[in-house]
């Protein structure tokens, strides 16, 4: 389905507004708008009597909600805390869900608190490993992980530095590429949130919700850990990071050495910290947004830790250290 090009955003949202009204029985509804995300869906908050709803805006030219409502029956399956869906219309693009309310993890979650609140995640996470369904999840499969790592060189590299790479620096990207992928596809595969950190977090009262679930794959066991602790706006120490790393060893129970899964956490991390520098530099030059460029450097750095731990991907390190690609 191709986007009217006429049709504004507002349109959308007023369209949108009779939509929930119709839905719950109500002459009209106020929308507020909620802080959104990196992709097209937009999200509004309204009172309907003694609760708060949201309306999800997922325009079906620019998002598919299928996967959404999919991924988020799978978790509330398993035990866990995901929106309710009162009312959804795949055609339209209009869902009305449970309202979490504004208490992040983002917001809560710091040196002082971490270790009250970690060890609700990590059970979230050990839930999810353990008793998440994977039927008929899409694969986290070598393709896919390929396309996310070339989001480096595409648009971080090209669009972003006006560097790409050259000679020696292609074999040991090409190096890079085929060890992180191997790694990631040799961990047990579970079902992955793929986005499973402190923004995505909330402190309902009565629980921690889960949200913005909709890309959820079946792939490597390390990924939805690494990404909560190499976090975008706290920097944990690697004391800290390995601790953590131990801790869900232990509770997955993986028959691998300590030392192979810190070793799996860490190329995981590569892999989508990378992956992050490419995706914020396209939102930057494709969509328009911004302020993603200012999260880079902290990604970078955490790749500029991690590389110097193994030798094998030196020349990668090598190109990241060049001040032209610096950010």
């Amino acid at each position: 389905m191709k986007p009217p090009d006429s049709e504004p955003q507002d349109r959308r949202r007023e369209d949108g507004a009779q939509w929930a009204a119709q839905q719950m029985g109500m002459d009209r509804v106020d929308l507020q708008p909620v802080c959104g995300d990196a992709s097209f869906r937009r999200y509004f908050r309204f009172d309907a009597g003694d609760r708060s709803v949201i309306l999800m805006d997922a325009p079906r030219y620019r998002e598919t909600s299928e996967r959404f409502l999919d991924a988020g029956d799978r978790l509330r399956r398993a035990g866990l805390k995901t929106p309710d869906i009162y009312h959804f219309d795949l055609d339209l693009g209009y869902g009305l869900l449970e309202d979490f309310g504004d208490v992040l993890f983002r917001e809560i979650l710091s040196p002082n608190t971490v270790d009250r609140l970690f060890p609700r995640l990590f059970d979230i996470l050990e839930t999810t490993a353990k008793f998440a369904s994977t039927d008929g999840l899409p694969e986290y499969n070598e393709e896919r992980l390929q396309i996310e790592l070339d989001l480096f060189p595409d648009w971080y590299l090209a669009h972003y530095k006006h560097r790409p790479m050259k000679g020696a620096e292609i074999g040991a990207w090409q190096n890079l590429c085929g060890l992180l992928i191997e790694s990631a596809r040799n961990q047990p595969q579970v079902f992955v949130h793929r986005d499973f950190h402190s923004c995505n977090l909330l402190d309902t009262g009565h629980g921690t919700g889960i949200i913005d679930f909709q890309d959820a794959l079946h792939g490597p066991i390390s990924y939805d850990l690494i990404s909560l602790i190499w976090d975008r706006y706290i920097a944990w120490p690697r004391e800290r990071l390995e601790a953590w790393m131990a801790e869900m060893h232990r509770r997955y129970d993986l028959d691998c050495s300590l030392e192979d899964w810190i070793r799996q956490c860490d190329w995981m991390g590569l892999q989508r910290n990378i992956k992050i520098a490419g995706i914020f530099a396209r939102l930057r030059y494709r969509d328009g947004k911004y302020g993603y460029l200012q999260m880079i450097p902290l990604f970078y750095r955490y790749l500029l830790d991690v590389l110097p731990r193994y030798p094998e991907f030196r020349g990668f390190l090598s190109l990241l250290e060049d001040e032209a690609c610096a950010p």
